[in-house]
């Protein structure tokens, strides 16, 4: 069984402190162990207590915790982490890295380590703006320390600006993405997320219930593994993924438009994977309205015309790039995904039961290539997203 990451939380002061309760909580429950050191001006926003209650472990403070028992604790903490970071990182705390201080247990702990070091800045626009913090942060990425951030917004100085702390669920996704092995480093990835809507008139639509979930937790995936992700999105209410450059597209035509763009034009850098997850309308509306078709006591019949396979026609491109497709069903998974995959010719395809996925945080998936099926547990939909990859990268192989 794969060892769960650990990381280093370190605290420092700053009125952003109390975004890091909440970063603890979610790293933990994504099965990271967080052991949290916070400075002496940490102490003075947020208690050690609230850490230790989310954290499960003792927080650290101090440079002579008797606990240590070689009382060495500036060693000892970071030799099982997978990274230390920082978070919030204050212009002090970033000045100190810079130059090498060790005047506290954390910038100490900085120093003597063995492992990667990332920072998310937190402070007021002004110090973020000034020259001094800019030549020190330039100086971190010199170091090879990763910056996290920092975001733009309202800022607790009342002004609004650039400085402020990226919020918690973006800094695990950064942290989970650091963490995860490189295995697609230098491939180009192109995936297909969402629901398509093919509009009946202005206010109509012929749609389907998929929630994008899956798609864009294989796009974060591939991300974590160091791929160059593109993403061309249907209709979705999620986030679009940090580091991911992602597309638009609200129906069928528009999608096949942009996959075909990013799949064909792309002569000095094309696309290495194509992973087709979007459920695509497979018909539209012959016709739409210009204006809202009124009620009546009549039947109202729509005539409706197949749309482009986008999957089988990228899959039959020359040179095309490694295809992988799903099928969502409610019947017969196994028969009708390995006929459709062998069809249109892909290495690859994921089947899951419609009813059971669709909107779901998770899934339960069955991958088909040649040499048979391989299920995998039902898991949040990241987790069947770095499975996936995986199987991939070991065909690819």
């Amino acid at each position: 069984m794969q060892k769960n990451k650990s990381i280093v939380l370190g605290i420092t002061g700053g009125i952003a402190a109390y975004k890091a309760a909440e970063l603890v909580r979610l790293l933990v429950k994504a099965n990271i162990e967080v052991q949290v050191v916070m400075t002496e001006a940490a102490c003075q926003f947020i208690t050690p207590v609230t850490m230790q209650a989310l954290s499960g472990k003792p927080v650290y403070t101090g440079m002579w915790d008797a606990s240590i028992l070689n009382g060495m604790p500036h060693i000892e903490l970071s030799r099982s982490a997978d990274a230390i970071v920082i978070a919030p990182a204050s212009a002090d705390f970033i000045a100190k890295l810079v130059h090498g201080r060790a005047d506290d247990l954390l910038s100490t702990l900085c120093l003597a380590r063995d492992c990667p070091l990332l920072v998310a800045p937190a402070m007021n626009k002004q110090m973020w703006e000034n020259p001094a913090t800019q030549r020190n942060i330039a100086q971190l990425k010199a170091d090879n320390i990763a910056v996290l951030g920092p975001d733009s917004g309202e800022q607790a100085c009342g002004e609004i600006g650039l400085g402020r702390m990226l919020e918690a669920e973006d800094l695990l996704y950064l942290i989970e993405a650091h963490l995860q092995p490189k295995l697609l480093k230098g491939k180009k990835i192109l995936i297909t997320a969402g629901a398509t809507l093919e509009m009946i008139d202005p206010v109509r639509a012929i749609t389907n219930l998929s929630s994008g979930k899956m798609g864009y937790a294989i796009a974060q995936a591939a991300y974590e593994m160091g791929a160059d992700v593109t993403l061309v999105s249907g209709a979705t209410a999620l986030k679009a993924p940090i580091g991911v450059n992602t597309i638009s597209a609200t129906n069928a035509d528009s999608m096949y438009q942009s996959v075909m763009q990013q799949a064909t034009t792309l002569k000095l850098a094309p696309q290495d994977i194509f992973i087709g997850v979007a459920a695509v309308a497979d018909y539209s509306p012959t016709i739409t309205s210009a204006q809202k078709i009124k009620k009546s006591e009549q039947s109202l019949i729509i005539e409706l015309k197949p749309n482009k396979d986008i999957l089988a026609d990228i899959a039959s491109l020359p040179n095309a790039p490694f295809c992988v497709g799903f099928a969502a069903e409610t019947e017969n998974l196994l028969e009708y995904a390995e006929a459709k995959r062998q069809k249109k010719k892909l290495p690859l395809i994921v089947v899951n039961k419609a009813t059971q996925a669709m909107g779901s945080d998770n899934n339960q998936v069955t991958l088909l290539d040649k040499n048979g099926a391989h299920p995998l547990e039902r898991a949040p939909k990241i987790e069947i997203a770095r499975l996936l990859l995986q199987h991939v990268v070991d065909m690819l192989n």
